[in-house]
């Protein structure tokens, strides 16, 4: 499991993972603190074609990923002490082994208490044969309406992902009409 960081990272292990989709609603472990954060220089995008969790390789769904450029914010989980490993393992697998789409890195990221911590971060991974980028938006919502994988519907994800949104009180127009559409 390796990690990539920044400086001011490269000697402490992360104790938080920042969570922008999925990770909002379902973190998969016993959270110590959530709080509202903000990671700078990366915004949320359905940029990767899911063929495990959210799709198959037949018909792949669309998820999202960071990618370099302005600002996201999200959710905080603070991993936990006691289980730190296997957590870490946890997230390894579900994040980088299933569908392999993504590039853990530790980044500074702004909690809303005022602090700023090293976080775990996966970026979508621009080399990987099924990183989609920016998609016009009705090929977005045919990978959305088809999409069907080990989770659920990729309009579940969609929908979980705003409603989790709107209650950090956050907007984001182009997923809000994703959403409407695909519903529709």
């Amino acid at each position: 499991m390796a990690t990539k960081t920044t400086k001011a990272g490269a000697n402490e292990p992360p104790l938080w993972v920042f969570a922008y989709g999925s990770l909002m609603w379902n973190p998969g472990f016993a959270v110590r603190e959530t709080q509202p954060a903000r990671l700078h220089g990366f915004h949320r995008a359905f940029c990767i074609y899911s063929e495990h969790y959210r799709g198959t390789p037949q018909k792949p769904g669309l998820i999202l990923g960071l990618l370099a450029g302005g600002s996201c914010r999200g959710l905080a989980h603070q991993l936990p002490a006691k289980d730190y490993d296997a957590v870490r393992r946890y997230l390894w697998t579900r994040e980088i082994e299933n569908d392999g789409v993504y590039v853990e890195e530790t980044r500074p990221i702004h909690l809303a208490d005022g602090r700023t911590v090293l976080s775990l971060v996966y970026l979508a991974d621009r080399a990987h044969r099924q990183f989609a980028g920016k998609l016009p938006l009705a090929k977005a919502l045919e990978h959305v309406r088809q999409g069907t994988g080990a989770t659920g519907t990729n309009i579940e994800y969609v929908r979980n992902t705003l409603a989790h949104l709107r209650e950090l009180g956050l907007r984001d127009n182009g997923l809000e009409e994703l959403a409407r559409r695909a519903i529709s």
